[in-house]
């Protein structure tokens, strides 16, 4: 037993791609954002973004590509997952990760300069695209229905 052992290193079919993984959170829902080269496509759960559901909040997952121009994102994939959470968290994770995911991918891929110029921009449009909302539910107490209210005092 006394060979060297050979070193077989595995070789992947497919090219390496340029790619990134980012988490965005909000309460408990997380979304997993996975970016790397490609044409523009960004989908959430296999689905395309302008599918999100509820409506009304659909902007609120466009807004980091609104900010940042269509042009920033036409060379990127980015595919999220999500779960967790409820409808609205999921939609702020979403922006979080795609925020994060193209910061991330400047970083990485890019230059430093371009990536402080995005980040820049998203921290003056809104920080929580880019810091996490450190808030959460707060566990509730005996003595009450809830974490702060009481059960009324009564003297007789």
């Amino acid at each position: 037993n006394g060979q060297p052992k050979e070193n077989k290193t595995r070789r992947s079919t497919m090219p390496a791609s340029q790619s990134v993984q980012v988490f965005g959170k909000k309460k408990t829902a997380t979304a997993c954002a996975f970016a790397k080269q490609g044409r523009g496509l960004i989908k959430v759960n296999g689905q395309p973004i302008e599918l999100i559901e509820p409506e009304s909040l659909r902007l609120k997952a466009f807004e980091p590509v609104l900010v940042l121009g269509q042009d920033k994102f036409a060379n990127l994939d980015i595919r999220i997952r999500v779960k967790g959470g409820g409808m609205t968290a999921q939609i702020y994770a979403i922006r979080a990760a795609i925020a994060k995911a193209i910061v991330a991918y400047h970083a990485k891929y890019v230059d430093e300069s371009s990536k402080n110029e995005l980040r820049k921009t998203l921290m003056a449009y809104d920080r929580n695209l880019l810091v996490a909302d450190p808030r959460r539910c707060e566990p509730k107490k005996y003595g009450g229905r809830s974490a702060r209210t009481r059960f009324q005092k009564s003297y007789r």
